[in-house]
């Protein structure tokens, strides 16, 4: 993980920077329910959600929100089956619960999804 602060510190009230599948999987571990941004550098949509999902995690108490460039660490590819960037991802307690990989999405579309995840 980014090392400015400690995740504890860095969520929910702002997205937290994930340098490798470790680091994903720590979040993961220390949350009960975590969003996940799987993006890549010079993605336009991903580059325009950015402050949506920085919005996001200051709008929801009980949510952390991360943010990985799978490039960075290529078994999150296969492991995630990325196909497409942003696509996020949600966890609770642990587990996968939903998906989102439709491009471009604002925040009522995101807040949907995480109110429903299974409806996307």
């Amino acid at each position: 993980m980014s090392t400015d602060a400690p995740a504890a510190d860095s969520t929910p009230g702002r997205p937290v920077r994930l340098d490798s599948e470790a680091d994903l999987d720590a979040l993961v571990a220390e949350h009960d329910r975590v969003l996940v941004e799987f993006y890549t550098e010079g993605c336009a949509l991903c580059a325009s959600i950015e402050p949506v999902i920085g919005n996001v995690a200051r709008a929801h108490d009980d949510l952390a929100v991360g943010v990985v460039n799978p490039r960075d660490d290529p078994v999150l590819i296969e492991r995630f089956q990325i196909q497409s960037a942003p696509t996020l991802v949600l966890f609770e307690d642990g587990e996968i619960v939903g998906r989102l990989a439709s491009g471009f999405q604002g925040g009522d579309a995101i807040d949907a999804f995480l109110e429903d995840p299974e409806s996307v």
